[in-house]
């Protein structure tokens, strides 16, 4: 979804993710390895979908 520029379909997925044990610093540090391979700009744009799962999971 990042690499092809959507990140919007990411909060189902990141969500689901986390459900199942991904912990927030491993999500961190996906993103910052996809930005090598898709590039920081598209990385940078799901960035923000990134940051509202992992505060809405805070509460």
């Amino acid at each position: 979804m990042i690499s092809a520029d959507q990140p919007e379909p990411m909060t189902f997925h990141l969500n689901r993710a986390m459900d199942n044990g991904l912990m927030q610093e491993e999500a961190g540090a996906k993103l910052s390895h996809l930005a090598f391979y898709a590039g920081w700009p598209k990385v940078f744009s799901a960035m923000p979908v990134a940051r509202q799962v992992f505060e809405s999971r805070a509460n």
